[in-house]
């Protein structure tokens, strides 16, 4: 299983200004590339409660389970690649016959994979872009009859992420939004 620590820094745009920003950095419509998150906790939001998130994310034919959970500075993420068959298992509520994920998921929380079930979806029409010293991402996301647009800034230093992040929103007059991750927003969606 490969682990990572995640420092990413992100706002919530409107769609007037996510063109602008596409138009801006020369980004054609073809260029998105789509995503589908399948998303999971138990039914008591164990994961969730302890500030982790756990999804299935369906990306140019490959299924990568990943579980996020937090670290002194980021996120600490781990991730499997699963076979089709397995992932659709899990986002179908069946067991599979076995996960490092899952063993690492009891191990570490207790939490049988038993009680896990998909709680959802969310798609992505997502492109990305070298800068400064990051990766620049746009997101198009669609979920539970809802839309948004955001721009997400993956840095290995955050000081300098938030400076370099700060400067380009404050370039295109872009205000700094309190942004709740993906998973988030499709919780609260959720729950009404």
């Amino acid at each position: 299983m490969k682990q990572e620590i995640e420092i990413e820094l992100k706002n919530l745009v409107t769609e007037e200004e996510f063109n602008a920003l596409i138009s801006a950095f020369s980004i054609s419509d073809d260029s998105f590339i789509e995503q589908t998150n399948h998303y999971f906790d138990t039914e008591d939001f164990s994961l969730k409660d302890k500030g982790c998130a756990l999804r299935i994310r369906y990306k140019k034919n490959t299924y990568t389970f990943t579980l996020k959970r937090p670290h002194d500075d980021g996120l600490l993420e781990s991730h499997e690649v699963l076979s089709e068959a397995n992932a659709l298992d899990l986002i179908n509520g069946h067991r599979v016959a076995s996960s490092e994920m899952l063993d690492l998921l009891e191990e570490t929380f207790g939490i049988e994979s038993n009680k896990l079930k998909c709680l959802g979806s969310l798609v992505t029409s997502r492109v990305e872009r070298t800068y400064k010293s990051g990766l620049l991402v746009f997101d198009h996301s669609t979920y539970l009859g809802t839309e948004d647009f955001e721009l997400e800034y993956e840095v290995a230093d955050r000081k300098t992420g938030e400076q370099e992040f700060h400067n380009l929103l404050e370039t295109y007059n872009i205000p700094q939004r309190n942004t709740l991750n993906k998973i988030e927003r499709f919780f609260n969606r959720k729950r009404g």
